[in-house]
Formats: structure tokens, C-alpha cells, sequence
């Protein structure tokens, strides 16, 4: 019997709820907790079997602590936001409980993205006995165990590195962020650092663009250079990568949209005071603009999230890219999500899955491509994100 707490009812929340739910064989008791215990409730109706919901402020450990010391989890699941990682892990480290995220620790007041501050937790949690898995979402996430198998399977030495991103689903709204939008602007209006001869090199954000053709008929977007965490310890864990960089698209209506409320300050994290209260800009611009959990109904379309890799092998050059597509409306009719939570829901519910069978367990702080990649792959087929590999395809990346 193994219970499991999820912490966090956003978009991804309500996905990783709904695909433990359906395996109550391996996850034999759930408690989804949030700061808003509606929103646990409002998931909760959505499920064919009962789970318990709570409330709990991700932010204070020694409530955390208690609640998980009651509850008595075997692990955390923590889909809240990245500015809580270390609180959470705090707390299980306290409370004696495994611990699993879909992304890296950032401050709240600063837009910076490492892990720095988690793998530091390594003596931490190897003491204790206890697992700390990072980065179970798509990308990072499945991103990270995709470039794993490429290089178990594909290659001797991988060189080069490109992750693409393609969201080819429209919601209908003028400008909508299809994840948390704080963290989505913040991603996206960041630096650009890429990968390359040993160090990363910084450049304006989506200084790079270029177009991509998705396989299967998705279709071709402009996709544009930006940061992104699973640079930092696929290059660090795979150092004959010469080159990493990471792509998502966007649209042009995305991008006028995003430059007008930057022009504006509407992006910025610096509080500013208003009638005499503080608020931070782009906290209040993520109340207004529409809710991420909300776009599910409205979204059509497909994505396409890839590996780009070249290398050698015996010797030889050679070029592979592993990638799945997924249909946003599919994904409503399983789980009333669209694909963007859903592609990062399922590899956190997998991630969770091996360390509940002990496929994955080792006391520590682990990033994804660090443990065997084949039964996570395994997974990823068997419940709701099918991948295949292209040899040789016919195209490169620059």
C-alpha cells in the first residue's frame, strides 16, 4: 500500500491527480493538497475513486512538516511553483518522506534558473535515506531521458544537443500563457544562455530564430533560442556535448502581445506601489490573464517536443531525434486538461511511479538522466505520450 501526497491543483496538478487515480494498484492511497482546497475538491469530482484533499501552505515548513507527518506519505509529488522547491524539500527531509519535482528552484525575486541550490541538498538526502528526483516533467523531464536513451542506444559520444519545442494548439484567445503564466513570462523574457565549447554563452532572449517542420503533419513554426533548465545537467552529466541549445515556438501574435506588456512594465518582478499596497507586476498580470487549467475545452491542435542529437557511433557520424506528438483535444477527453499540462503530468506521474516500485530509488538528489532511461521510456508508451525515434532525418538545426 502506498500512499502519495500531491502538492499542488494547477494544470498539472489535476493531470498528475488523474493519471495516479488510474493506477490504484501502484498508488493505493492519493492526497492532493494546495493552498485553495477548492481546487483539490473541484479535481477530486473529477476522478472514478475517492481521495482525500487538504489544505496546507507549501510555503511554511513547519506546517508542511506536520501535515506530512501525519499523513505519513511514502512521497511528495510537488507540482506547485519552483519558488517553493526548497520548503518542500525542507519538509520532507524533516518528515522522513521521498521527494519528486517537474522543475528547478528559482528565487522569487530574481528570473534565474539552476540547480544550484537543489543539488546542494545532496548529502541532505543521502543521509536520510531518502530520494529526491528533479525535473520529472516533459522538459525538463522527459526531455532529459529521451537524450538518455539516445545516448545508451544511438551513440558512443552525443556532440550536440537541440530540444525543440513546438506547441501547434490555438485556445482562440487574443494572448493566453498555456502554463503558469508568472513562470511562463519569466522563462521567456530571461537571458538566453546556450551551451557550447564549454561554457554557456549568454545572448538576448529569442535572439535565434528559425523554422522547424514537425513529423506527422503537425506542421512548420518558428522556433526561437531561449534558456532552459535541462541544459545545465545534461551538459554536466554528458560532457561530450559540445553544443546544447533549447527551442520553443511561439507565435507572432504571442510575441507583439509579450513585447507590448514588457514596454509597459507589466512583466517586471520589482514590487511597485499601488494606493498604498505592493504588488508585483507580474503577479497581477497573471490574475487577469486567463487560467492555464481553464484552456483545456477551448485548446485544438497537436504538440511535438523532441531530441535533436548528433554524434558518433563505432566511429561513424551519425544523427537521431526521438520526440511525441500529442493532440490537445485527446487530452481533454482523458483527463479535461490540454497537452501542455498533460505532456508535463504524465512523466511526473511515471517519475513517482518508479520510484514507488523501486525501479528508481537511491537515497540522494538525482536529475532524470542519471537513472536507466528504458523503463521510464517503457512507460511513456504505455500511458499517454508515445515517442518514436527518426534516424538520419532529413534535417538539421543550426
Amino acid at each position: 500500500m502506498t500512499k502519495v501526497v500531491i502538492i499542488g491543483a494547477g494544470g498539472v496538478g489535476g493531470v498528475v491527480t488523474h493519471k495516479c487515480a488510474q493506477l490504484p494498484e501502484v498508488f493505493s492511497e492519493i492526497v492532493l493538497a494546495s493552498r485553495t482546497k477548492s481546487k483539490c475538491d473541484a479535481i477530486a469530482a473529477q476522478l472514478d475513486r475517492p481521495i482525500k484533499t487538504a489544505q496546507v501552505d507549501a510555503d511554511n515548513v513547519p506546517e508542511l512538516a506536520a501535515f506530512l507527518k501525519a499523513e505519513k506519505p511514502f512521497m511528495v509529488i510537488n507540482v506547485a511553483l519552483p519558488y517553493q522547491d526548497l520548503t518542500i524539500m525542507d519538509a520532507c527531509l524533516e518528515a522522513g518522506v521521498h521527494y519528486m519535482d517537474t522543475a528547478n528552484y528559482e528565487p522569487l525575486d530574481t528570473a534565474k534558473f539552476e540547480y544550484k541550490w537543489q543539488w546542494a541538498y545532496q548529502e541532505k538526502f543521502e543521509k536520510a535515506g531518502l530520494m529526491a528526483l528533479l525535473g520529472s516533467g516533459f522538459d525538463p523531464g522527459a526531455t532529459n531521458v529521451f537524450t538518455a536513451y539516445l545516448g545508451k542506444h544511438y551513440f558512443d559520444e552525443m556532440h550536440t544537443l537541440d530540444i525543440i519545442d513546438v506547441n501547434g494548439g490555438d485556445h482562440g484567445y487574443p494572448f493566453a500563457t498555456n502554463f503558469n503564466p508568472e513562470i511562463n513570462i519569466r522563462e521567456v523574457s530571461a537571458e538566453c544562455r546556450h551551451w557550447e565549447n564549454g561554457e554557456f554563452v549568454t545572448t538576448p532572449p529569442m535572439s535565434k530564430q528559425q523554422q522547424f517542420t514537425c513529423p506527422e503533419g503537425v506542421g512548420t513554426y518558428d522556433i526561437y533560442r531561449m534558456y532552459h533548465e535541462e541544459l545545465e545537467s545534461l551538459t554536466k552529466h554528458y560532457p561530450s556535448i559540445r553544443r546544447a541549445q533549447f527551442f520553443m515556438s511561439f507565435s507572432e501574435k504571442y510575441l507583439t502581445h509579450l513585447r507590448c506588456l514588457e514596454n509597459v512594465g507589466m512583466t517586471s518582478i520589482e514590487p511597485i506601489d499601488f494606493n498604498g499596497q505592493q504588488i508585483v507586476p507580474i503577479q497581477f498580470l497573471r490574475a487577469v490573464l486567463p487560467d492555464p487549467a481553464s484552456l483545456g475545452p477551448r485548446t485544438k491542435g497537436r504538440t511535438c517536443i523532441g531530441c535533436y542529437v548528433t554524434g558518433v557511433k563505432d566511429g561513424k557520424p551519425v544523427r537521431a531525434y526521438v520526440y511525441n506528438i500529442k493532440d490537445h483535444e485527446d487530452c481533454y477527453a482523458e483527463v479535461k486538461s490540454q497537452a501542455i499540462s498533460y505532456t508535463t503530468g504524465v512523466p511526473a506521474m511515471i517519475g513517482a511511479k518508479m520510484m514507488v516500485e523501486g525501479t528508481w530509488m537511491k537515497p540522494g538528489v538525482w536529475n532524470m538522466e542519471q537513472l536507466d532511461p528504458d523503463p521510464f521510456m517503457a512507460d511513456l508508451n504505455q500511458y499517454g505520450l508515445p515517442w518514436n525515434v527518426i534516424e538520419s532525418p532529413d534535417f538539421d538545426v543550426e
